[in-house]
């Protein structure tokens, strides 16, 4: 699956108390950036490879989205999005914050290998079917991350309406929505799971290196 995906899209700051926890505005509009394809990696229970040497690298759980056709205005969202995922947007922080500081783009903070971590696709239901659920991420079997797409700044219409509008949007492409509050460092070693509800749905091991 992940060798069929075509653009990666990412929202910024769309849960308020994660733009507030890292001291960030809270944005008035969707605010997006992209990662490369190379940075696609599925979370299978293997060894992921981060880079040790650059500064802290942060996790940021999220719910992923898969686009099944290109997006036209007033479509319903079950018949643009066929599957969702979980997912995980490793931030070099460090590194975004000097970034941040200069007003440079922030790819080289985002879109290392292995910045964008993948559990399998599940079917979508629909958006209030995703609403059910939290979704959460478990770092050395303790919750770290706990959220759930009704807490987000901009709900999933109107980020796929906007991202459409601005970048085009088609069949392939994928949107990491959003991170909750409580993103920290990963360290060598952490043990990784994603959690939908109470079933784990990706996990991997980490290894930072030089």
């Amino acid at each position: 699956m992940i060798e069929t995906i075509r653009n990666i899209y990412c929202v910024g700051r769309n849960y308020r108390l994660h733009a507030e926890e890292l001291g960030n505005a809270v944005p008035t509009m969707p605010f997006l950036f992209g990662k490369p394809t190379h940075s696609l990696v599925e979370a299978n229970g293997q060894e992921v490879i981060l880079p040790g040497n650059r500064g802290e690298v942060h996790h940021e759980a999220e719910l992923v989205l898969h686009i099944a056709r290109p997006y036209e205005q007033g479509m319903r969202m079950e018949d643009v999005i066929d599957q969702v995922a979980l997912g995980i947007d490793f931030t070099l922080r460090d590194v975004q914050s000097d970034l941040k500081k200069k007003s440079h783009p922030w790819l080289r903070a985002k879109g290392f290998p292995n910045a964008a971590l993948l559990t399998k696709f599940r079917p979508f239901e629909s958006v209030e079917a995703c609403t059910a659920q939290n979704f959460s991420l478990r770092k050395n079997g303790e919750t770290v991350q706990d959220g759930n797409i009704q807490d987000m700044l901009f709900d999933i219409p109107t980020i796929v309406a906007f991202t459409a509008e601005h970048f085009g949007l088609g069949k392939g492409d994928v949107i990491y929505t959003g991170t909750p509050a409580g993103v920290g460092p990963v360290a060598d070693g952490d043990s990784l799971e994603l959690v939908y509800g109470e079933e784990v749905w990706g996990n991997c091991t980490i290894t930072l290196r030089s």
